[in-house]
């Protein structure tokens, strides 16, 4: 598994690159000679270069750093790492669910150090990629793309649908899951509501800002893919916005609800989005009480699968699935800022720590309040269930015999008496007794009743 992990690593990151150098010839041939150097190998370095970027890796170059790259760029190698993934599996017939954490394993050894070794291939005087940046997402790339494909191709050899994997899972972690999914999806809708109502707001500006541009009809495909690529960036920007940290554009701006403070914005059309500076929008304020009415949700899901026995413990849970957003939401901000430079545009994004603290006590909060009440309500009405029901089974039909002494002291254990079996008296032998004493009862209390044996019927099939 491990020999069929490195080959497929291999041959995700070799048609990644093959895929980025051709685009990257087909530029340097198209391109004027002033645009690229005349050495080949150059062409070669920068398509190494991109093929790192693709992989959010930092890039250190004589006017700063740089590192706010679209998270969509994740799409390419991700898809790829899926793939082999599944091959993988395929090929080594795992037999078992568990094995596709070794096969994500076997995957993401060796495409971290093929990542480490292209960005020490990558470097010249001028960039320097982040080689334990490349290291780590290269390996956390490869460990969760490759495994889910591992996983999908399993799941597909045992038909089992995926709506079925939860099933399969311990009880509470399947209800931490489920309360981190509905919470997380509450925060991104708000996240992804904020970005196009401001985008509407300013869509004159974003049309303005095009036409200055005049990208012409493939430069305007090109601007709007790069700006697709972008959205998912935006999104955890209001987020963040929505939690109550906010986000910076630029070195001494803020865009919180607390105000907003810009400066000088590059010319990209989906920027029209931020608002202006100065008091923050009136109605974006409402989406303050996203986090909170996110924590309900997910505290209400976790408790609703799993409830505890004891009402206390309820709390805990609720705030446990809110640290596990916010921990998520955190990593999320840190994937999507950066620095684009050594100026102004040094500090882009929001502050990872703040973003997951504040996420983690609005969220954890307010999960803890709901799965307090929903194991509280459910507590209820189970003990509401059971007096009813031991009062059924203390009250007998009329001439029946019921267990009174059971009904009078429900909580203390009683122990109930043998039934009397009644059985065919038995024919005692000689030196055992008589078989014409009226002895009904022997030494164990056991009652038999005289009965007469069927007779044997002549019909062989009735034998049988």
């Amino acid at each position: 598994m491990y020999t069929s992990g490195g080959i497929g690593a291999a041959t995700a990151a070799a048609v990644g690159l093959a895929t980025l150098t051709t685009l990257t010839l087909a530029g340097w041939i198209a391109a004027p000679p002033s645009a690229f150097s005349d050495d080949i190998v150059d062409v070669f370095r920068i398509a190494i270069r991109m093929w790192l970027v693709g992989h959010h890796v930092e890039l250190a170059t004589s006017d700063g750093r740089v590192g706010l790259f679209p998270m969509g760029l994740l799409v390419l190698p991700g898809l790829l790492l899926y793939h082999s993934g599944r091959r993988l599996a395929r090929v080594c017939a795992l037999p078992r669910l568990r094995h596709s954490f070794q096969a994500a394993l076997a995957l993401a050894g060796p495409y971290a150090a093929i990542a480490g070794t292209l960005a020490l291939v990558g470097r010249d005087d001028a960039v320097q990629p982040s080689m334990p940046q490349a290291l780590v997402t290269g390996f956390l790339l490869a460990f969760t793309a490759g495994g889910l494909g591992a996983l999908r191709q399993l799941l597909k050899d045992r038909e089992i649908p995926w709506r079925r994997l939860l099933d399969l899972m311990p009880l509470r972690l399947r209800a931490l899951l489920t309360g981190l999914f509905t919470a997380s999806t509450v925060l991104a809708l708000t996240g992804t509501l904020l970005f196009f109502a401001g985008l509407a707001a300013g869509f004159g500006e974003a049309v303005e800002t095009t036409r200055e541009l005049r990208p012409g009809v493939v430069g305007g495909i090109l601007l709007f893919v790069v700006q697709l690529l972008y959205l998912p960036n935006a999104i955890v920007f209001g987020v963040s916005y929505a939690v109550g940290p906010g986000f910076a554009f630029g070195a001494d701006t803020v865009v919180a609800p607390t105000g907003v403070a810009l400066g000088p914005l590059p010319a990209l059309p989906m920027l029209a989005a931020l608002p202006d500076s100065g008091p923050a929008p009136v109605l974006s304020l409402v989406t303050l009480a996203a986090p909170f009415l996110a924590g309900a949700l997910g505290g209400r899901r976790t408790l609703r699968g799993a409830p505890v026995p004891v009402n206390e413990a309820a709390p805990l849970w609720g705030f446990v699935c809110g640290a596990v957003t916010g921990a998520l939401w955190a990593g999320l901000a840190a994937l999507a800022g950066g620095p684009l430079g050594a100026d102004r545009l040094a500090e882009i994004g929001a502050s990872p720590w703040q973003v997951g603290m504040v996420t983690a006590l609005e969220v954890g909060v307010s999960a803890a309040i709901a799965a307090w009440v929903v194991n509280w309500r459910y507590l209820r009405q189970t003990a509401g269930a059971e007096p009813a029901d031991r009062r059924g089974a203390a009250s007998p039909p009329r001439g029946g015999r019921g267990s009174a002494p059971a009904a009078r002291r429900p909580s203390r254990p009683t122990r109930e008496r043998a039934p009397r079996v009644r059985l065919p008296r038995p024919q005692w032998g000689a030196g055992r007794g008589r078989a014409d004493e009226d002895d009904s009862e022997d030494l164990y209390g056991i009652t038999y009743e005289a009965e007469t044996p069927p007779p044997v019927p002549d019909d062989e099939e009735a034998r049988r």
